[in-house]
């Protein structure tokens, strides 16, 4: 069949690869160049890690996500995944780092407690008397997204597809299979498949009730040079907990040390919408991991990196047909890990029609 992918984040990307391996005629259609920074999976590095809320139903799901990374891998000739492990750190009764222990608990997953002092002395970067406990699991790194696409859209040419960039979707007709790009040219196609993250809604308006946009941001920062060494080896930090929702990613890939929050996210109606840093947002988003990482102003801010998400209400991923088109959201704020794996539960899709199942188990409502 001849296939049209909308979107070259890492949904698109991997859904691309796996139709071309099941013997479809694909063209992938981006509107900047790949990778592209602003896309939502267009930074340098990505969260995989095992631990979620027990009845999400998404940690069982990382199994099938690692099988799917390694097969990516032996495409690709190399792995772009650091398995350094994850770590969480509780600060108040029930926030979300104890809530991902619960399921970590509950799904029987390897994970090592210790208590704040123990914590302090292997992680120096922590704050002695700023948190209850901390857990460290093997099963968790970081991906390198930017070293992904690159490589992706590099075995997709060698192997057949059309990879289009700079080339904007501006409308897509489903009954017809048919997109029209900014200049005006239309490409037709068996089948479309829309995998444009935060820029959906401006091609399908009416899934405005399912999924909503916010704009955040993530600073780079140069920690302390007495503490250099330690973030180097150093697991991701998935969760600092309280209330912060935020994480910590040390430099790996080449790629510099990393702060987010969740609490830093503005709703927006339009994914363009203030893509340039502000003043002080990245000292901003860097304050608010004191505590528990001890002496944070001295990590100094060196890049600030914006980028734009869709969400459900419950951040669970969507997908939604409409005539010869399936359009895919893998993103609520946690979607890249499972990347590869949508990428080959969506092409599967693409062959045997079934929606339904597709549906399942994006919602993780698999056994």
């Amino acid at each position: 069949m001849n296939v049209i992918v909308v979107g070259a984040g890492i949904a698109g990307l991997s859904t691309a690869w796996s139709l071309v391996k099941a013997g479809h005629l694909v063209s992938i259609v981006e509107q900047g160049p790949i990778p592209n920074p602003l896309a939502a999976s267009g930074d340098h590095h990505r969260i995989i890690r095992r631990a979620y809320r027990a009845a999400t139903g998404y940690g069982r799901l990382i199994t099938e996500a690692y099988e799917a990374w390694d097969e990516m891998w032996a495409d690709l000739g190399e792995s772009h995944l650091d398995p350094r492990g994850f770590l969480c750190i509780s600060r108040e009764p029930g926030d979300e780092a104890e809530e991902y222990r619960e399921g970590m608990e509950a799904g029987d997953y390897p994970f090592e407690l210790f208590d704040p002092d123990a914590a302090v002395e292997r992680w120096r970067f922590l704050e002695t008397g700023s948190f209850r406990y901390a857990y460290f699991s093997p099963d968790g790194g970081a991906l390198h997204c930017r070293r992904i696409a690159a490589g992706l859209a590099k075995w997709l040419r060698a192997n057949g597809a059309n990879v289009y960039e700079n080339s904007k979707v501006v409308e897509v007709d489903a009954e017809a299979g048919r997109i029209v790009l900014a200049g005006g040219e239309t490409m037709q196609a068996g089948q479309i498949v829309v995998s444009a993250g935060a820029w959906v809604l401006k091609l399908f308006p009416e899934l405005g009730g399912e999924l909503k946009t916010w704009r955040n941001a993530l600073t780079y920062v140069e920690p302390p040079a007495d503490l250099k060494a330690v973030w180097q080896a150093a697991p991701v930090v998935l969760d600092v907990g309280g209330t912060v929702d935020g994480h910590v990613i040390p430099p790996t890939g080449g790629a510099g040390m990393k702060f987010g929050s969740g609490l830093h996210r503005v709703p927006t109606s339009d994914a363009d919408w203030n893509r340039k840093p502000v003043p002080g947002e990245g000292e901003a988003i860097r304050n608010l991991f004191s505590p528990p990482i001890a002496r944070i102003e001295e990590y100094g801010v060196t890049e600030v990196v914006t980028c734009a998400y869709t969400f459900t209400a419950d951040e669970k991923f969507l997908a939604y047909e409409k005539g010869r088109c399936l359009i895919v959201s893998a993103c609520s704020g946690h979607g890249y890990k499972f990347g590869a794996a949508v990428g080959r539960r969506v092409a599967a899709c693409v062959g045997n029609g079934d929606v339904a199942g597709l549906k399942k188990w994006l919602r993780a409502e698999v056994a």
